[in-house]
């Protein structure tokens, strides 16, 4: 969870109340959030010749965007404590009725495709405000927008910057401006090794280094606002001075674009002439069908429905009771018209981590207290859990394998791509396995699409042990599916691993059978005398391939046919040669693996 330094005294000037530390601490536990550190009674660092301020410092919880800043916090506590009603955000038009404009070009959609804004009129800044409003920015950076890979907020001083304003995509030599507290200008190609060194920069470069354009947003004088998500323009810097604030936010993600921009203009409107009040700006996208006027701030409509809250709180609520308790958390809510049963509740736009009535319900509870909540015994809302069938097939498997005297491993779940392909003498089509985009090892760059190498690997560390070692795994595997909405799918498959100064052929072809007799599969067989007589729907029989993995003649494929159905579930042999030398084995391997959900 983020933890946000604040001011101890600014906090309880601004709750309107002084609070000790144990005090503090409970109004925190009561609302949800955690005071992690009162430094009021530790030796404070030295800022500008003077020492340190108090500072509390307060876990979040991850969800809570809306309290990632001094503002968040005071504005939330004083409407939990009654002090304060929740503030109605308005967006209203400018005065001389022309809205500022922001034009995108197509050829953003190559980099960074969204794109949305605000303004903040008349607003007035303190030092206090301008570091709190720098330092949110940051945070958000840090958390929703994933180090500014998915949203980039820049801030200008409009009245520096002439609008309409134009967000386009060019390449990096056709760029140039001074970017922030540099006086010289530059190009965007000499930014990106200027910055290089830099330790607050150099991390965003990679996110539009290799691109052939980068986007970059202009005012109607061509004048640079800045180039996300790198940085912004000198020209346009923000200054305690700064009246008119201009906010740009970037994105891939559009879901995100927006509610970053909630929760910065929400945050800082308090400060403007008119508190929480915003000016918007209209986008135009044709392209993309993105034409639109930011920001939204009118709060979501939903329902919840009051048996629900009184089952998951254990406790008897009025429809007034909910209203009220809904209140102290920022919602505006009613008793729907509709049925007695029903709470209409409004989500303000600062809240977008409501999902779900059970958000509300959180929330209820939190309003009501915690610690009022009637204490019941487990029985009351325990369940009796029943396995998924794959994992009670997998644990029945996993039973006869040990109780045929093979260990179970867990090896991990990623590899190497050179051990699931090259050293299994196998080739890797670039339409089978899901690749890590940014592995930060060699050893994990892959999600594993057989069980193989982790035996492997497993027997290559434990080789001091005495042979023969005999273990297996039941685990999944993962495989590309472009069919699917998550673009892949799990597999389960059982393996296992036989190493010996024999070859183990037999010993793992045993295994085999046993399982498959296990799973009432009946072997069948082409020779003379040995036709199993009513053999029933499941029946398997083994057929020679050949496989690069194994040793040539030395492997078979797993036919199955079930209510006339046939499929080849899977592979057993002795490995190659050249596999047990890239894995450093020096006695022979015999494996299985064979898919099991076939036999769901």
């Amino acid at each position: 969870m983020p933890t946000i330094s604040v001011d101890k005294a600014a906090l309880f000037k601004a709750l309107g109340q002084e609070y000790t530390t144990e005090e503090f601490d409970e109004l925190c536990f009561e609302f949800g959030i955690e005071l992690d550190e009162d430094t009021s009674t530790q030796e404070r660092p030295i800022v500008n010749g003077k020492q340190e301020a108090p500072q509390l410092k307060i876990e979040i919880p991850a969800n809570r965007y809306d309290m990632l800043c001094f503002e968040g916090i005071a504005l939330m506590l004083n409407i939990f404590r009654g002090k304060v009603a929740a503030p109605n955000y308005k967006v209203v038009p400018p005065k001389n009725g022309k809205m500022e404009t922001i034009t995108v070009h197509e050829a953003t959609s190559q980099i960074r495709p969204y794109i949305s804004g605000a303004i903040l009129r008349n607003i007035k800044f303190t030092q206090e405000r301008y570091e709190s409003f720098i330092a949110l920015q940051d945070k958000l950076h840090q958390n929703l927008a994933r180090q500014r890979t998915l949203v980039a907020i820049g801030t200008h001083d409009l009245d520096t910057l002439q609008g309409p304003f134009t967000y386009e995509a060019l390449p990096p030599e056709e760029i140039e401006f001074a970017p922030l507290n540099q006086s010289k200008k530059m190009n965007a190609a000499e930014m990106m090794k200027f910055y290089e060194n830099d330790k607050h920069l150099n991390r965003y470069l990679p996110i539009i280094r290799d691109s052939p354009v980068y986007p970059i947003i202009y005012d109607s004088k061509r004048t640079v606002c800045s180039m996300p998500p790198i940085i912004n323009s000198n020209h346009s810097k923000i200054t305690l001075n700064t009246r008119n604030v201009f906010i740009d936010l970037t994105a891939v993600d559009r879901t995100k674009l927006e509610i970053v921009n909630h929760i910065m203009v929400t945050m800082f409107s308090q400060y403007t002439a008119e508190p929480f009040t915003v000016e918007p700006v209209k986008i135009i996208s044709p392209h993309n069908n993105e034409t639109r006027v930011v920001p939204d701030l009118s709060p979501r409509k939903t329902q919840v429905e009051l048996p629900y809250l009184e089952d998951c709180c254990g406790v008897s609520f009025s429809p007034s009771d909910v209203c009220s308790l809904l209140k102290r958390m920022c919602y505006t809510a009613t008793p729907s018209p509709s049925s007695k049963d029903l709470i209409d509740v409004l989500i303000p736009p600062t809240r977008a981590d409501v999902l779900h009535q059970c958000d509300i319900m959180e929330d209820v509870a939190i309003a009501y207290g915690f610690n009022k909540l009637p204490r019941s015994f487990p029985s009351k809302s325990g369940t009796i859990a029943q396995p998924l069938p794959i994992n009670k097939l997998s644990d029945i498997i996993r039973l006869e394998a040990a109780m045929a005297g093979w260990s179970e491993v867990l090896p991990l779940i990623l590899c190497s791509h050179d051990e699931n392909f090259a050293w299994l003498n196998r080739k890797d089509d670039g339409e089978t396995c899901v690749r890590l985009a940014n592995p930060k090892t060699a050893e994990y760059q892959i999600v594993r699409t057989s069980l193989l190498p982790g035996l492997l690997k497993t027997i290559r560390e434990n080789k001091h042990h005495t042979v023969p070692i005999k273990i297996f795994e039941v685990s999944d595997v993962a495989f590309k599916d472009l069919s699917l909405e998550r673009k892949s799918r799990n597999e389960r498959h059982f393996a296992a691993a036989w190493y010996g100064k024999t070859s183990g052929f037999e010993v793992v072809h045993g295994l085999m059978d046993r399982i498959m007799l296990m799973l009432k599969n009946v072997f069948v067989t082409g020779e003379d005398g040995l036709e199993k007589k009513g053999a029933g729907d499941a029946t398997y029989w083994i057929e020679e391939v050949d496989d690069p993995t194994f040793f040539p003649g030395h492997a078979a494929a797993i036919h199955l046919k079930i209510a006339g159905k046939e499929s080849v579930i899977g592979v057993f042999g002795i490995l190659h040669p050249t596999v047990l030398d890239k894995y450093e084995l020096r006695y022979p391997v015999s494996t299985l693996e064979i898919n099991i959900e076939v036999f769901m």
